[in-house]
């Protein structure tokens, strides 16, 4: 693996701790360039498990949208949108991707365990495996039940996760990006007791003739297709489909079958 240097004698790294129990500040500010190969496959599942529904869909939610980029393109296709996001870096980036892309969008700053919208929407979508970022079994049911109630009856829950097999095969891999202003080098591993994966982002940043290290550390939990379904229908869904998402990962690194599982789930 090709790691970040110290160059010259000359220049040095400085280590510094981000604040405990604060993921996604740094990985926010540069999410769109790291992870920008997500976006053609979510919109491949989209419009596959989706595209039967968002014909009906005037109101919407993005739950966990990130950057926005989910709710800024159902925005331009006409739906009303809601976007969702505990991290404040996140919604702040949400507020100035729609700004400039000249859509109409309410981003609110609220948990996803307890967010409330202003009005009842028929699609509440949550992608890029947020479930996961949910810590207990109590908490995914809260999610559950937050989005049940976001939602008028008949309205759907959308949203993937990683399984098992992501977690024991592809997390303790590591992966890294160079770039001019920044390189990052992404490892992690899988805590079989836990049930529980974490990936440590190694940040390396140029200042003159310096670099300034930085660490972030993500953390997920692994959910059982029966855990998922006993949350959703607790919650009130009566029609829960999942689907292998091997169909629109088949270009990403590494993926094979059964890593990635999206669900759709039908509010009774």
């Amino acid at each position: 693996m090709k790691q970040p240097h110290r160059g010259r004698d000359s220049e040095s790294v400085t280590a510094a701790e981000m604040p405990a129990g604060s993921p996604y500040r740094l990985l926010a500010e540069y999410y769109d360039r790291l992870f920008g190969f997500g976006i053609p496959w979510s919109e491949a599942a989209r419009a596959k498990l989706l595209g039967h529904i968002l014909p009906q869909v005037k109101a919407g939610c993005d739950l966990c949208c990130g950057t926005g980029t989910t709710a800024v393109a159902l925005a331009r296709g006409g739906i009303k949108m809601y976007a969702v996001d505990l991290s404040a870096t996140m919604c702040r980036l949400a507020r100035q991707k729609a700004e400039k892309a000249g859509v109409p969008l309410r981003v609110l700053r609220a948990d996803m365990r307890a967010f409330k919208l202003p009005e009842r929407v028929d699609l509440v979508l949550c992608e890029f495996d947020a479930i996961n970022h949910v810590p207990r079994t109590a908490d995914l049911g809260l999610v559950a039940s937050a989005a049940a109630r976001a939602l008028r009856p008949g309205g759907y829950f959308y949203f993937d996760v990683n399984t098992r097999l992501a977690f024991k095969k592809l997390w303790p891999q590591a992966w890294w990006i160079e770039q001019p202003d920044f390189a990052l080098v992404l490892h992690g591993g899988y805590d079989h007791a836990r049930d529980k994966a974490w990936s440590n982002a190694e940040w390396f940043f140029r200042e003159g003739r310096h670099w300034r290290r930085r660490r972030e550390r993500v953390e997920e939990v692994c959910w059982s297709a029966s855990e998922i379904r006993s949350v959703l229908l607790k919650a009130g869904f009566d029609r829960i489909r999942a689907f292998d998402g091997t169909p629109f990962l088949r270009h990403s690194p590494g993926m094979r079958r059964g890593c990635r599982t999206f669900y759709l789930a039908r509010k009774g």
